[in-house]
C-alpha cells in the first residue's frame, strides 16, 4: 500500500519548505498530491519533487513561473524516458532481422 504524507509531515521533512511555499506550489499546480480523507496526500515522488523545487528556488532563485517551466520540462523528459524504455522492449521482442534493420536505420539517420 502506498504511503501518503500529510502537508505537515512534508513541511517537516524538507528543510526549505514552508507552509506558504507549499501553498504556492499547490496553487500553481506544480505539485498535485492525491486527495485523501485527511486532505492532500503526498507520495514519495511528490516529496522528491518538492525537495527539487525548494533546491531550485533557494539555490538559483527561480521564480514560480520558471519553476513551473523547469518541472514541466522534467516531466516531459521522464515521459520520454518511459516511452523509450517501452520502445526498446518492443524492439527487443522483434526477430533479429527486424532489429538489424532498425539498428541500421537509426545509424543512418544519425549521420
Amino acid at each position: 500500500m502506498a504511503r501518503y504524507y500529510s502537508s505537515t509531515e512534508v513541511v517537516a521533512l524538507i528543510d526549505d519548505l514552508t507552509e506558504p511555499r507549499l501553498t504556492a506550489f499547490l496553487s500553481a499546480s506544480i505539485v498535485a498530491p492525491v486527495v485523501t480523507p485527511d486532505g492532500p496526500g503526498f507520495r514519495e515522488t511528490d516529496v522528491a519533487r518538492l525537495q527539487l523545487l525548494c533546491d531550485l528556488a533557494e539555490n538559483y532563485g527561480l521564480p514560480e513561473e520558471s519553476l513551473k517551466m523547469v518541472m514541466g520540462l522534467i516531466d516531459q523528459l521522464n515521459s520520454m524516458r518511459g516511452d523509450m524504455r517501452a520502445l526498446m522492449r518492443a524492439v527487443a521482442a522483434e526477430p533479429d532481422e527486424v532489429r538489424s534493420r532498425i539498428h541500421h536505420s537509426i545509424r543512418g539517420a544519425r549521420g
